[in-house]
């Protein structure tokens, strides 16, 4: 895929993740928001790893600046985006990516938020894994969504999709 394919791709998925950004859950000192673990998903499908990086970057700043993010939308959606990038890159695998996402987003960011994000930046301090809980809340339905749009798109031949096959 070229490189102009990629970054139109990326900002397509950054415009649906800002535009769905307003769809959240509030749950203790995070916002639940599957949508961005949907687009997580598909760019580490459609892009790979640090385009899916980008987009999730993108969202996370753009979110916090009209006000319908949280700080934890930085770690919370790029380690899940790099994470379902990265597996989806070395397995074709969309299911494993999605998987990707929620051990990324709900697990590994959860507590990186807590343990370090939240002290350093934030000057807050919480238990390892108060944030678990409400990260896999979106990381889950989110990874659902994302699966399925990934697949749609692969089966559309809109784009090029592992273990995804184009029906005649």
């Amino acid at each position: 895929m070229s490189v102009t394919r990629k970054v139109a791709y990326a900002v397509v998925l950054a415009a649906i993740a800002i535009a769905l950004s307003p769809l959240s859950i509030p749950i203790g000192g995070a916002k639940i928001y599957p949508w961005q673990s949907a687009v997580n998903v598909i760019a580490g499908v459609v892009v790979g790893p640090w385009y899916a990086l980008v987009v999730a970057l993108v969202a996370a700043i753009t979110r916090n600046a009209i006000g319908t993010g949280t700080l934890f939308a930085f770690p919370g959606s790029i380690i899940g985006a790099v994470l379902a990038g990265l597996i989806y890159k070395y397995t074709r695998n969309v299911y494993l990516a999605a998987l990707g996402e929620i051990a990324g987003t709900g697990i590994i960011a959860a507590v990186f938020s807590t343990a370090i994000w939240a002290p350093a930046v934030m000057s807050k301090h919480m238990e390892a894994l108060a944030l678990v809980v409400p990260f896999l809340a979106a990381a889950i339905p989110g990874a659902i969504i994302g699966v399925i749009g990934a697949t749609i798109l692969g089966r559309a031949g809109l784009v090029s999709i592992g273990r995804v096959r184009k029906q005649a």
